[in-house]
């Protein structure tokens, strides 16, 4: 064997490595490029496409900012931040995570301290300090904390109760007392055993002992505290306990679950080796789970529950029971509460109240110290009642509800005009007014820290295109200027101190991505993450057309369409049908339906025309188009695509067959 001279090893080695490197070019070069489209690299998992940012949101100081990435491919996302001077992204570690109050927690007033959860635990955070003090440490879970009106005192719940805690001394003072049900009374004795208790009292040693006993108990009913009223559960689940602003009322939901039967689905694919079962939803029209909303004064010691007997149109009949001449019972229909807003006097509250049936929701003011009501607006629709901040899906964040600062008017979303709009109402004088009107939509509107504008979304230039909005506070519609610039969705979260926009966003044929953007109009969006990956980018997706064709009745359907670059006269066509019901699709973002999306690349590159229809039933057109499939499905949303297809094959080439 002949060895190497020393001194020639490192030329050796690097002329091994540049054979090497030359060799491993073609490969990277592969590896970077996605190359034909298919079935298989379109429905692997996702992270070959690169990261997206997620859960966004601010610190308790309005100059960090936090979300989900994973630029490093890892098993799975971690947490990131950026400061509003630093906007270069930063791994948290674990421990750094576990210093950081919880994103979840709730500000007092001024917004110097925040209150929140850990492991069923109650924390305080000091925004100025940036200290965290942990409050309790039970085995029980305290949860839903918040500050009172004063910033004094932290309320919570504990097993099923209110509580607050004084922040000078963490004294704890219980609000309320449900119990379960209520005690058993005392079984009668036999009329020969009464007789004989009545004829003891001849012995007076007896009638000195009942003397004594009760001469005691006076003593201590007068230095022992006042017990709390027991409030009856009723058979139900306590939720929703909330104290008004003036401490006087403690509002609570007792909710009833329905005995409704669930539909079973067979799990093929277990641990066990056996076919098991899975709980499925009820069927449609088995009984509903029911709620009754119940208000504590705290001051004259008693409870009472709202009464929605009075709303009007409550024992309303459908409207298609006049095709089928039924008659029903009149009665009042079932409904569900949903509340409170306390005005900040505490003495008012807005209830949201729904229907069981959809037809109906009633804006209420509530005097609770008078146990009356006053409806503000009913909003109705024939189908049902929903849309952006409205539908039942928005309760999951609670819809749009809440008082102006002046005490005295209350805004919420209503779509009366034939679209979701931000609309405010004046208790005084119960004259409604609709802030944004227009043929568009708004989403997530809320007044802004300095509580001088109004923020929304809304698709106001587009239907498939959300803009940030601003206006000023007001009880008229005003000025609405636009803050964010670029053409798609701008998913925003205002810093709290409102300088700032943190801003997700994505368009037909980019995923999304995180921006930075001072709240002013003009101002420019600094792009913060690049996370789509190399061979992502190695495809050079579409962005399809956004055209309307006209259907047979004459509306305007909205539609995205694919077409191959060099389309023959007499070419195949696709059309896809978005799922999920009550959704938008033909829009200018990057579609929840990604991997559709990417087929449709895929057929285009196969020379097919694919067209995508917003049709009857979709989001982002308001009520009409909403309601457009009641009572007929397969009417118009089928329809929609009948007309597309003769559109297709009249105007772009597609062979008709």
């Amino acid at each position: 064997m002949t060895l190497m001279n020393p001194k020639a090893l490192p030329s050796a080695l690097c002329r091994l490595c540049l054979l090497f490197g030359l060799l491993c070019i073609p490969l990277l070069l592969h590896a970077q490029t996605i190359g034909p489209l298919t079935v298989e690299k379109i429905m692997q998992d996702p992270k070959w496409m690169g990261t997206q940012p997620s859960s966004i949101y601010w610190g308790p100081a309005g100059k960090s900012l936090y979300f989900n990435w994973n630029p490093t491919n890892a098993f799975d996302d971690s947490l990131y931040t950026i400061t509003t001077s630093n906007t270069q992204p930063s791994l948290i570690s674990l421990k750094e995570q576990r210093s950081l109050p919880s994103r979840y927690g709730s500000y007092n007033e001024e917004r110097t301290q925040m209150v929140f959860v850990r492991s069923g635990d109650l924390y305080l955070y000091d925004v100025a300090a940036k200290t965290t003090r942990q409050l309790t440490s039970t085995q029980a879970y305290e949860g839903s904390p918040s500050f009172n009106a004063k910033g004094t005192h932290i309320v919570f719940e504990q097993g099923n109760n209110l509580y607050t805690m004084a922040l000078n001394n963490g004294f704890v003072t219980q609000l309320t007392n449900f119990v379960s049900k209520p005690p058993k009374k005392a079984k009668k004795g036999s009329k020969a055993a009464n007789w004989l208790k009545e004829d003891q009292n001849i012995f007076e040693v007896l009638e000195q002992e009942d003397l004594e006993d009760s001469l005691t108990d006076a003593m201590e009913a007068k230095v022992a505290p006042s017990k709390l009223l027991s409030i009856y559960t009723q058979g139900g689940s306590v939720f929703n306990l909330s104290l008004s602003p003036n401490e006087r009322f403690v509002a609570f939901k007792l909710y009833f679950s329905a005995d409704g039967k669930n539909t079973m689905v067979p799990d093929f694919i277990t641990r066990s080796g056996y076919t098991e079962k899975l709980n499925a939803r009820s069927k449609v029209g088995d009984a509903q789970a029911a709620s009754k909303m119940g208000i504590f004064d705290r001051q004259k010691d008693t409870v009472y529950y709202v009464d929605p007997s009075t709303l009007p149109g409550i024992q309303d009949l459908p409207a298609y029971y006049r095709e089928y001449d039924r008659k029903e019972e009149t009665k009042d229909r079932p409904v569900h509460i949903f509340g409170p807003k306390y005005a900040p006097s505490g003495q008012k509250a807005l209830f949201d109240i729904r229907s069981h049936d959809h037809k109906d929701r009633w804006i209420v003011l509530y005097d609770l110290a008078a146990n009356s009501m006053k409806v503000l607006e009913r909003q109705h629709n024939d189908a049902w009642v929903a849309g952006p901040g409205i539908g039942w899906s928005a309760y999951a964040n609670g819809a749009v509800m809440g008082w102006m600062p002046d005490g005295q008017h209350a805004y919420f979303q209503s779509e009366n005009s034939g679209y979701s709009h931000l609309t405010v109402a004046n208790t005084k004088n119960g004259k409604v007014t609709d802030l944004t009107p227009g043929n568009f939509e708004v989403y997530e509107p809320n007044i802004g820290p300095d509580k001088k504008y109004w923020f929304f979304t809304a698709n106001r230039e587009h239907p498939g295109v959300r803009h940030y909005y601003r206006m000023k506070l007001g009880t008229k519609p005003g000025k609405i200027e636009k803050l964010t610039s670029m053409e798609g969705n701008n998913d925003v979260t205002l810093s709290p101190d409102g300088q700032w926009l943190a801003i997700r966003y994505s368009n037909a044929n980019t995923p999304w991505e995180l921006y930075l953007q001072k709240n002013t109009p003009g101002a420019t969006a600094q792009r913060i993450t690049n996370g789509a990956s190399a061979l992502f980018k190695s495809y050079q997706w579409r962005k399809p057309e956004f055209v309307t064709f006209k259907a047979a009745d004459g509306a305007n359907v909205h539609a995205r369409l694919y077409k191959p670059e060099n389309a023959t006269n007499t070419g195949p066509a696709v059309i896809f049908v978005h799922g999920a019901g009550y959704l938008q699709n033909a829009h200018k973002w990057w579609s929840s339906y990604f991997r559709e999306y990417m087929f449709h690349n895929m057929l285009v590159d196969n020379g097919y025309t694919v067209l995508d229809i917003d049709y009857r039933g979709s989001a982002g057109y308001g009520s009409d188009w909403r309601t457009g499939i009641y009572r007929h499905m397969g009417g118009k949303d089928l329809s929609d695509h009948i007309d597309g297809a003769k559109w297709l094959a009249q105007n772009h080439g597609v062979a008709a067959d």
